[in-house]
């Protein structure tokens, strides 16, 4: 099985077969690639609004887990080699930090409202770009990309402390992800290594299944939960790791912050939200602070 450095998807269409190659990947621009991902995110994340009455928030991210699992696996069917030893180490390490923060995700917009959830959240990719930054550009962009997101995120400090110190805790676990991320795929194996990762993330988090109960019991929410994996968590997380491929630890983490600037984009257009000027403003400073630190080449 072909790891990440070959990176290719056979489709049949009509009886013709269409071969996506890793040259042809690499020529979308990240910040594209960011894009589409977010539109899946949002999509997923949708999704996994209507499962909170049938399951906790802890629970719905296990099943998001598992169900990614059971995609990648089946897709990729990793080698023997990814499950034993280093690989599986860092493999394993990777999908418990990434089904961690999903699971304290949830568990804080359930307390809190979701701007303040992801501005706090923000502190973990921000923080590593502040730590891979070279020069004055990259700290002049990283207070543009951390002031947009506050204005954009509309925080209110108000709220359960509970609900903090989880998002807090995503945050790190977002770092976590990007740091991780970045070393799995360099490692060669990107893809296959996520499959190891949520399989092991799904049986050592498994305690948290005892929170689904309700969607077992309705095969119309299963399906959906089923849908949150693949949006939230395959085709995102493919992605990311095309792009950590691509880019440094440090502009990928800037890079997230096209991530709400795509929530308010689709918000407008979808849903006919038209954001406030403080949002506006915010999705300014983001844009010219992702701008700003992509111009120059990461070490």
């Amino acid at each position: 099985m072909p790891g990440l450095g070959t990176f290719s998807v056979v489709r049949h269409h009509h009886g013709v077969e269409i071969s996506i190659s890793k040259r042809r990947i690499d020529a979308v621009p990240v910040p594209a690639l960011f894009v589409l991902s977010g539109i899946s995110m949002y999509v997923g994340a949708a999704i996994a609004v209507w499962l909170f009455a049938a399951a906790t928030p802890a629970g719905v991210a296990w099943l998001r887990c598992l169900g990614a699992a059971l995609i990648l696996l089946a897709w990729r069917r990793p080698r023997r080699a990814a499950w034993r030893g280093r690989p599986l180490l860092l493999a394993g390490a990777f999908g418990v930090v990434t089904a961690g923060m999903n699971v304290l995700f949830y568990e804080a917009i359930a307390r809190l409202p979701l701007g303040t959830v992801v501005a706090l959240e923000f502190a973990g990719p921000v923080a590593v770009a502040a730590f891979g930054s070279r020069g004055r550009r990259d700290i002049v962009a990283l207070a543009l990309v951390a002031l947009g997101v506050l204005a954009i995120a509309d925080v209110q400090l108000e709220g359960s402390p509970a609900g903090v110190a989880f998002a807090l805790g995503a945050a790190t676990a977002w770092a976590g992800y990007i740091v991780l991320g970045k070393r799995v795929a360099l490692g060669g194996n990107g893809i296959d290594s996520l499959a190891v990762g949520f399989a092991v993330a799904t049986v050592l988090l498994s305690p948290l299944a005892l929170g689904t109960g309700g969607i077992w019991r309705a095969p119309d929410l299963l399906v959906l939960g089923i849908g949150v994996a693949l949006l939230s968590t395959v085709v995102p997380y493919v992605l990311d790791q095309v792009v950590l491929r691509r880019a440094g630890r440090a502009r990928f983490a800037l890079l997230l912050a096209l991530l709400p600037v795509t929530a308010t984009v689709t918000g407008l257009v979808v849903l006919r939200q038209v954001p406030t000027l403080p949002e506006a403003l915010g999705t300014l400073a983001v844009v010219a602070g992702v701008a700003l630190r992509s111009r120059g080449p990461d070490r």
